[in-house]
C-alpha cells in the first residue's frame, strides 16, 4: 500500500503508481540474483535472518554490470542507464548517461542517498526504494509519501558489508522481518559503487531544485550525464572524484512545463558554480570542512551545467559550464 496525503505537495507525482516502488525493485534484485557469475558478484543470506545481500565490490570484484544493476535497484527500474564514450581533455573517457520519465518518483522517492545508516560499529550512506517503507527523511514527509511493505530493498555505499545486527536495525526502521530485506553493498572506491554515485546527475539537480522551492511536478522528464571516475585507491580519494564529476562533469536537461520566469529566477542558483566554493577539487573543500559533509555549503551539490527545456513555450535555458580543469586534475589526467 502506498500512503500519500495531497495536502502535502512538493511538486510530486499527483499518486504513485502500483506496484509499489520495493516491490518494483525486488524484481531486479531477483534479475541480479540469477546472474551473479557474469556480474562479479556475491550473494549471501544469514541462515537465521534469511535476508539476501549482494556484494558488487566490497570482496567481490564487481564492475560495470555490477554497476548497472545498483542503479536499476536504486530506482526501482524507473531510470535507464548507458555508457557513452565523450571528449574528456582530448581523451575518450566513459560517461554515464541516465534517463527517466518518471523523474521524482525515481529520483526522489527512491534514488535519493537520504539516509546516514549508522549503529555503534557501522556506518553506510543508503539509497532506494527502502528509504520509503522507512520514512523518516524530511523531504519523503513533506512529499507525504510512504510505503507499507512486506520486504523492501536497497542499496548500500559502504566498504563493510552489513552484519545481521545491521540488518535487524534496517528491518526494524522499515516495518519488516529481517527476512524482508534485501541489499546491494558497493564502496565508493569500486566500479559499480562509483558508477551508482556517478548516476546521481537528475537526483542532485531535482533536489537542489527542491531546496530552492521549485515545483518539482512542471518536470516531465530528464537526461543526466556525467563520466565516471578512476576507482580511487579508497574510499575518501573516492568520495572525491565521484562528487567532481558530477560538480564540475555532470549535465543535466529537464524537460518541464509551466511558465519560463520562475525557472529564469532559480536557474542560476541551480548548478555548482552557484556556490562560492566551486572550482577547487572536492577532495580539498572536504578536508578543510573536517570530513563533514553538514560543514559544507550545500549549493556546491549539484550537476555542472544545467539545461531547462520548456515544453509549452519551447524556450530552452542553459545555466553553469562543465569545468574540465578540475576534473583532470581530479582523475589524474595530466
Amino acid at each position: 500500500m502506498n500512503d500519500r496525503d495531497e495536502s502535502d505537495d512538493v511538486g510530486g507525482p499527483e499518486a504513485a503508481a502500483e506496484p509499489i516502488l520495493n516491490e518494483m525493485a525486488l524484481e531486479y534484485v531477483e534479475e541480479a540474483l540469477s546472474d551473479i557469475h557474469s556480474l562479479n558478484i556475491n550473494f549471501t543470506q544469514d541462515e537465521e535472518q534469511r535476508s539476501v545481500v549482494l556484494d558488487c565490490g566490497v570482496e567481490a570484484p564487481g564492475g560495470l554490470g555490477a554497476g548497472m544493476a545498483l542503479i536499476e535497484v536504486a530506482t526501482a527500474g524507473l531510470m535507464e542507464a548507458e555508457i557513452q564514450s565523450v571528449d574528456l581533455d582530448g581523451t575518450r573517457w566513459p560517461h554515464l548517461m541516465v534517463m527517466t520519465d518518471q523523474p521524482f518518483e525515481a529520483c526522489m522517492l527512491s534514488q535519493y542517498a537520504g539516509w546516514q545508516l549508522k549503529t555503534d560499529d557501522y556506518f553506510a550512506i543508503a539509497s532506494g526504494p527502502m528509504r520509503a517503507a522507512r520514512g523518516k527523511e524530511e523531504l519523503l514527509q513533506v512529499a507525504g509519501y510512504r510505503e507499507q511493505a512486506d520486504r523492501v530493498c536497497g542499496v548500500l555505499e559502504t566498504g563493510q558489508l552489513p552484519t545481521p545486527e545491521v540488518i535487524a536495525h534496517i528491518a526494524e526502521e522499515c516495518g519488516v522481518k529481517p527476512s524482508g530485506v534485501a541489499l546491494c553493498v558497493a564502496p565508493t572506491a569500486s566500479i559499480a559503487g562509483g558508477m551508482q554515485v556517478v548516476a546521481r546527475t537528475v537526483e542532485t539537480c531535482l533536489h537542489k531544485l527542491f531546496e530552492l522551492g521549485f515545483d518539482l511536478s512542471r518536470v516531465v522528464s530528464g537526461t543526466g550525464i556525467a563520466p565516471i571516475p578512476p576507482v580511487a585507491e579508497h574510499d575518501l580519494a573516492a568520495i572525491g572524484r565521484t562528487n567532481d564529476a558530477i560538480l564540475y562533469g555532470g549535465s543535466v536537461t529537464l524537460w518541464v512545463d509551466g511558465d519560463d520566469e520562475t525557472i529564469a529566477e532559480v536557474g542560476r542558483d541551480v548548478p555548482s558554480s552557484a556556490s562560492p566554493s566551486a572550482g577547487r577539487p572536492f577532495i580539498e573543500l572536504f578536508a578543510e570542512a573536517g570530513h563533514d559533509f553538514y560543514k559544507l555549503d550545500p549549493m556546491l551539490f549539484s550537476p555542472a551545467e544545467v539545461v531547462f527545456q520548456n515544453i509549452e513555450t519551447g524556450h530552452v535555458q542553459r545555466f553553469g559550464r562543465r569545468d574540465e580543469k578540475v576534473l583532470v586534475d581530479s582523475f589524474g589526467l595530466r
